[in-house]
């Protein structure tokens, strides 16, 4: 007893010591994380009611309520979901070239907000009894469209959101648990009291629940949003110079070079399988043994939800243990076990709930990891093209909104095959729910093996991510640096981080011996004497692991940073800054007819070693850019091809917009011109490129004064 009060008074005093200011090497205030965790909640209860209203035949509202047929539902998800498409590209394209006041994704959510709990609330409303079957199914789509344009960007807004609150994928995993911690209180609460309250409304397959229960957490939810995310910012990883707009597909092309970006692709698009299993929990409890048991439904789904409590307390123990990657095969492998499981005791409640609280536990961590993964993908990016991208890694993702007009047909196909149509009332009948529901569940079990298959190509590890933070705040620093804009603090933070890797850069790694541990805890425990002496050896001894494994994994970060902060030392550097030199030299102008033998030249080139590979593949890269150039003024005449004005792109990006179609001219005229830009651009590439290389070469020449620098900073 005494020693948790210790341990209350001890975790009190961190919270103040650390209420303001973070602990040193990390980002975020513990009011900050406080914040986060209620604007969390705020999210979960806003966004209640919006998606409780989905297109599928396991929405009960659409579904049971509204009385659609899950082909039905399909084709309209379908017809959503096309439209959809230039309106995901708009927002894609839109975050990426409008920073409002505030940041670049929290104002979205502060704007969406009431409009998105409003619709969402006219859309129950609506007099669906006195409809006609064509007549409900017009109107439900035409209000889902609606509501999508809001709630996409409320939901999206809030996921990337996630994604930049510390560039510390470490911090970025444990804040998110904690605050994930807290805010499971939200549904915790809703799944509690909802099935309970749905008795007086007529239960979850009865619209009035919907029109009058749901509203209620949904506005709450929305007032919580807004107070709370006005006490969050964001954090990007970007030097100090006004940010360029980003053209959509110039931004793709990028993208799609992106290996980490399919990996995490090609995994969600046959996650669609796995989501079958999905209903068994609600049917079961609505429908089997006549619905007796349906308000029981909320006391299950509390107990249930606990399993997601403790995920969220391990996560970032068990990321920094065996890493994300790791964590997501493990996760998936369980899980195709836990649905074979299911498979044989769907028919027994209790059991049900057992399967459902492991089955919670293990999808509790893809649920963190996910954001997780995605945010490290973008700081790869970043790393890799020196481009920050985040909204436009959307439009490409589309391919897998195409590939789900086709996997989406095929629950429906299979409800309607086993007797499922408008009337759910026939899933009373035990013969007909219960072979849906064995299909359905070994669907889901060959899509969790599926969905696992990916990540065995994933291999941005921890590490790895926290080397490529570490040089892009080296290049960050020299470049505000020579802007004149490099603050004494983030020198600080950035020297630290060279001054370690230099020390430990080209040093072998420390032997992992673990025999002094394993006689600290073969040491006698008798008397208490002994068992404080054991307890002691035994915590020297894992100290001292965690020294080694820490210092092995700077050694192993040390030669990333060293290779980007010695890239122009290097022979294959240094034919960089020659080739650069050349191509600058001849001008933006310059038409280069021997692209094509350029380009043959370059692939002949010797591979044998390390530098030779590199410099092969810097000479393909720069001939590539070269036959792009060439192939783009055989297309437009070179004669057409001239730079932009840029008074004309600051008159568009400064024009004041007062409404909604002066803002889609805007856009219009942004296009318009940032397509004759792309084109110029792409064309002078090689001399564009050539120009940045030798600016950043020169930049990087500065190091001994900013050792300078910081030297008298310490003094």
């Amino acid at each position: 007893m005494a020693a948790l009060i210790e341990k209350a008074k001890s975790t009190i005093g961190l919270a103040k010591k650390y209420w303001h200011e973070p602990p040193k090497g990390n980002y975020i205030s513990y009011k900050e994380i406080a914040s986060l965790s209620g604007a969390g909640f705020g999210v979960y209860w806003a966004t209640l009611l919006p998606m409780a209203i989905a297109l599928n035949a396991s929405n009960f509202l659409v579904g049971a309520c509204i009385g659609l047929k899950p082909m039905d539902l399909q084709i309209m998800l379908n017809i959503a979901n096309i439209i959809g498409i230039p309106l995901g590209i708009f927002r894609s394209w839109y975050y990426d070239n409008h920073k409002l006041k505030g940041g670049k994704f929290l104002p979205f959510i502060q704007m969406s907000v009431v409009p998105m709990v409003l619709v969402s609330a006219i859309f129950v409303w609506l007099p669906y009894e006195s409809f006609s079957y064509i007549l409900k199914a017009i109107v439900v789509e035409i209000m889902y469209l609606l509501l999508n344009v809001f709630l996409c960007f409320y939901n999206e807004s809030y996921t990337y959101f996630q994604q930049i609150i510390t560039p510390d994928a470490q911090e970025r995993t444990t804040v998110m648990s904690i605050s994930q911690v807290i805010y499971s209180l939200a549904p915790t609460i809703t799944n509690l009291f909802i099935p309970l309250l749905a008795v007086l409304t007529g239960g979850l397959n009865n619209i009035w629940t919907y029109r009058i229960i749901y509203p209620i957490f949904t506005v709450i939810g929305m007032f919580i949003s807004l107070i709370f995310f006005s006490k969050v910012k964001e954090r990007l990883v970007l030097p100090k110079k006004k940010l360029e707009p980003v053209r959509m597909f110039d931004a793709i092309r990028e993208v799609a070079k992106n290996k980490y970006y399919w990996i995490i692709q090609s995994a969600n698009w046959v996650v669609f399988l796995e989501s079958g299993y999905g209903v068994v929990l609600g049917w079961s409890f609505v429908y089997a043994f006549g619905g007796k048991y349906q308000a029981s439904l909320g006391i299950a789904n509390t107990v249930i939800g606990n399993a997601a409590l403790w995920s969220m307390l391990l996560a970032p123990i068990v990321i920094k243990k065996i890493g994300k990657r790791n964590l997501l095969i493990t996760a998936n492998a369980i899980n195709v076990f836990v649905l074979l499981a299911l498979y044989f005791v769907y028919e027994n409640l209790l059991l049900i709930c057992v399967i459902w609280y492991i089955n919670t536990f293990i999808n509790t961590f893809w649920n963190i990891v996910q954001h997780n993964i995605n945010a490290d993908m973008r700081d790869y990016h970043q790393w890799k093209t020196g481009v920050r991208v985040d909204g436009l890694f959307g439009p490409l993702g589309m391919i897998g909104t195409v590939i789900g007009f086709f996997t989406g047909m095929v629950y429906p196909a299979v409800y309607e095959k086993m007797g499922l149509l408008e009337d759910y009332n026939v899933l009373y009948d035990d013969n007909i729910r219960n072979n849906l529901f064995e299909v359905l569940i070994l669907l889901s079990a060959l899509g969790a093996f599926l969905n696992l298959i990916p990540f065995c190509f994933y291999d941005l590890t921890e590490n790895k991510h926290k080397a490529y933070v570490g040089v892009l705040k080296i290049r960050a620093m020299f470049e505000n640096y020579s802007l004149g804009v490099l603050e004494d603090d983030e020198l600080k933070d950035v020297m630290a981080t060279i001054l370690q890797a230099k020390e430990l850069f080209g040093k072998e790694k420390l032997p992992v011996d673990k025999s002094e541990l394993k006689s600290a805890r073969k040491m006698s425990k008798k008397t208490q004497e002994e068992k404080e002496l054991r307890k002691e050896a035994i915590k020297s001894a894992k100290k001292k692991l965690a020294e080694i494994k820490e210092t092995n994994l700077a050694i192993e970060r040390a030669s990333i940073i060293i290779e980007d902060l010695e890239k122009f030392t290097t022979e294959a550097g240094k034919r960089r800054v020659l080739n650069a030199k050349e191509d600058f030299a001849k001008g933006e102008g310059f038409v280069f007819d021997d692209a094509k033998n350029q380009l043959r030249i370059a692939k002949k080139l010797s591979r044998k070693t390390k530098e030779e590979k590199e410099i092969r593949a810097n000479e393909i890269k720069r001939a590539k850019a070269k036959k792009e150039a060439l192939a783009l003024v055989k297309k437009y005449g070179k004669e057409n091809i001239k730079e932009p004005n840029t008074f004309e792109k600051e008159e568009i990006l400064n024009r004041e917009t007062k409404n909604f179609k002066e803002s889609m001219n805007q856009r219009r005229d942004l296009r318009a011109y940032l397509k004759k830009e792309s084109i110029y651009l792409r064309v002078t590439k090689p001399y564009r490129e050539a120009e940045n290389l030798i600016e950043q070469s020169r930049n990087y020449t500065h190091y001994e004064e900013l050792v300078e620098k910081y030297e008298a900073l310490a003094i």
